[in-house]
């Protein structure tokens, strides 16, 4: 459209008016759609945050689950093994001299249990963490609590794992032993730490001249299985376990 110089202010501003409207309604329309469209986007976000906030929430759970379970159920197998070993004494004589070192090391698990259990919560404020540094004195209280030799062996250049591997390490060999404990009877267990180029390797054993794969057990006692291999998994790593020709095999591999 053209407007002579001589047209009148008003029709000027009549015919821009005339022009602008069509743009200025479809602009209005799409800001419309933007607010719309944000507004969705702000719903999702939140139930995306609401839903990684809960996912955290049983991630931490679990973990606590795991540290717990593996903690008490070492602990607390080693504590009933010497109890019954105790009650069967006094049962058959009550002057047996064998009683007080069975009593004393159901004693000593006990405050080990306790102590353990204190690191976890320890470990929830950030303490130190048990790590592989701690397995030899792992394998010689289960051979002193058991009475079954434990043979524990290092191979390869040691080098510092990260906190949260060196934790697997530990619970996987402290599960691995209790598991031993209560449904083997082994006549000896080796305990093995590997540090290979690609990673480190964990295997405990246990052997027996007259070796029969046990039953699996209806007590709710898999739930450590379950727990090791969740450690193992949330590190990228792999545990296995294998009935052998003389006992039982577990073995975690952790990447470097």
């Amino acid at each position: 459209m053209v407007v002579s110089h001589g047209a009148p202010a008003s029709a000027l501003l009549s015919a821009i008016a005339i022009i602008g409207f069509p743009g200025m309604t479809l602009l209005a329309r799409r800001l419309g759609q933007a607010n719309d469209q944000a507004e969705r986007l702000l719903v999702e976000l939140e139930g995306t945050r609401a839903a990684q906030a809960r996912a955290a929430g049983l991630a931490e759970r679990q973990r606590l689950a795991r540290e717990m379970h593996d903690v008490l159920a070492h602990s607390l197998s080693g504590l009933m093994l010497q109890l019954e070993g105790a009650r069967m004494l006094v049962a058959d004589n009550p002057g047996d001299s064998r009683l007080p070192g069975a009593i004393e090391r159901a004693h000593h698990l006990g405050k080990s249990g306790l102590e353990e259990a204190r690191q976890v919560i320890g470990m929830l404020r950030g303490d130190e963490l048990p790590g592989p540094e701690r397995l030899a004195g792992l394998a010689a209280q289960f051979q002193e609590v058991s009475g079954v030799p434990c043979q524990f062996t290092v191979s390869g250049q040691a080098y510092e794992l990260p906190s949260d591997a060196g934790l697997a390490v530990y619970r996987v060999a402290q599960e691995a032993l209790t598991n031993i404990t209560k449904h083997a009877r082994p006549e000896r267990v080796e305990v093995h730490l590997g540090y290979e180029p690609c990673g480190t390797r964990l295997t405990v054993e246990n052997f027996a001249m007259n070796w029969e794969a046990p039953r699996v057990a209806n007590d709710g006692s898999g739930y450590g299985l379950t727990g090791m291999r969740e450690r193992a998994e949330l590190l990228g790593g792999e545990l296995t376990t294998a009935t052998t020709r003389e006992g039982f095999r577990v073995e975690l591999r952790v990447p470097a």
